[in-house]
């Protein structure tokens, strides 16, 4: 599946995340951010646009109804980040940790989660659009009540995910892993598996395969 990348300008100005503070309005325009640190703090309606940000901490921050678009984040830490009521188009993650991050009730549209952990993020009542993970790990993750509308997982960890109320229909998720699922068989209905991943709903149903 193809989705839209970010348009991000060539000549980005190098900034510190801290600096939104000088901002009249707390947003970024046009910005390369690296190597900052922006832990334990509290932002709501941060506006983040056609951005670069590298190498940065957001740990436990409160980013809650943050505008993100045209933005690619490499190698950054946003565990326990709050990104609720989030609205995203156009953004990339590479070799980030989200670990138990929020972003229930957001809109989630051409993004792409590579190679990050998101064990335990929470993305309940939210609309994901044309959603990309590829190498990602979703233990435990809860994608409860969610719409998804081409949404692929690409050898991605779902141990464990929660897919309570959520509807698999036409989603892809034959080359990721996974020992236990949570989602109900009517919304299992139309959802793309291995034969092998068959064989394990099949034993969760408490059926009984014989050769």
């Amino acid at each position: 599946m193809k989705i839209d990348a970010p348009k991000i300008a060539h000549d980005l100005i190098p900034r510190n995340f801290a600096d939104i503070y000088n901002e009249i309005d707390p947003e970024f325009e046009m910005s390369l951010i690296t190597d900052s640190e922006f832990s334990n703090e509290t932002l709501e309606r941060v506006r983040l646009y056609n951005c670069v940000i590298k190498n940065c901490k957001f740990m436990n921050t409160d980013f809650s109804r943050i505008d993100i678009t045209d933005v690619r984040f490499e190698n950054c830490d946003l565990s326990n980040t709050n990104l609720g009521n989030a609205s995203m188009n156009r953004v990339e993650f590479h070799n980030c940790k989200l670990l138990g991050s929020n972003l229930t009730e957001s809109y989630i549209g051409n993004v792409k989660f590579k190679d990050s952990i998101l064990n335990m993020a929470m993305f309940g009542n939210s609309k994901l659009e044309k959603l990309i993970f590829e190498d990602v790990s979703l233990e435990s993750a809860d994608f409860y009540d969610c719409k998804l509308k081409k949404v692929e997982f690409l050898s991605c960890n779902l141990n464990r995910a929660s897919f309570e109320d959520t509807s698999l229909k036409g989603i892809d998720i034959s080359s990721s892993y996974f020992e236990t699922l949570i989602v109900s068989i009517d919304n299992l209905r139309g959802c793309q598996v291995s034969s092998l991943q068959a064989i394990q709903f099949a034993s969760l149903l408490g059926l009984k395969i014989k050769d």
